[in-house]
């Protein structure tokens, strides 16, 4: 079985995190995605502190299909350098793993 990631980037409103999902979803480079939000960020950004509202999208992919994911979510995303960060699914249930990587090969 193919090694998992969860995927995240975010946004600044909704719509952006709908249509990066979907292009996404429907390019197989994600099984699903799901949009959390609007969730409150403090971050730097051009040498200045700020804060403000975002909203934060979850993928599910596969280490194969990561680098094709990252390229698309960096050229389809509205931010000059958004984040886009793969984390290891360490363990889960066999059976929707098992469709992840279905779903990504299908």
């Amino acid at each position: 079985m193919a090694d998992f990631l969860n995927v995240s980037t975010a946004t600044a409103t909704r719509e952006q995190a709908v249509a990066l999902a979907e292009s996404a979803v429907r390019a197989r480079l994600a099984a699903g995605a799901q949009i959390i939000g609007p969730v409150t960020s403090a971050f730097w950004h051009g040498g200045e502190f700020g804060t403000g509202e975002e909203y934060q999208l979850l993928l599910k992919t596969t280490e194969d299909r990561y680098p094709e994911l990252e390229a698309h979510l960096i050229e389809h995303h509205p931010w000059d350098n958004p984040e886009v960060i793969g984390t290891a699914v360490v363990t889960g249930a066999l059976p929707y793993l098992a469709w992840i990587e279905r779903t990504l090969t299908d």
